[in-house]
């Protein structure tokens, strides 16, 4: 199973993440606990994944973190826990 990649990330992708992240309001808190999660180097699916924290939902597809959804948006995919 892969592992989330977090350096050399496509620009695109960053931009997105990031916008994400102002015009959804993603807290310091929210990000923090993805923060420690993604410190733990967790193995995700290889296909479309989710993982809920308790203000957001971090969506994602194999190795890439696609984007974040509030906590009340369905997500598609296989559930990280």
């Amino acid at each position: 199973m892969p592992k989330i990649l977090r350096q050399n990330l496509p620009h695109r992708l960053m931009n997105h993440l990031l916008d994400r992240i102002e015009s959804r309001s993603i807290t310091n808190d929210d990000l923090m606990q993805f923060s420690e999660w993604l410190t733990s180097n967790p193995e995700v699916p290889h296909g479309r994944w989710f993982k809920k924290f308790p203000g957001m939902t971090v969506c994602g597809e194999g190795e890439l973190v696609k984007t974040f959804l509030l906590s009340y948006q369905a997500a598609t995919g296989e559930e990280v826990l």
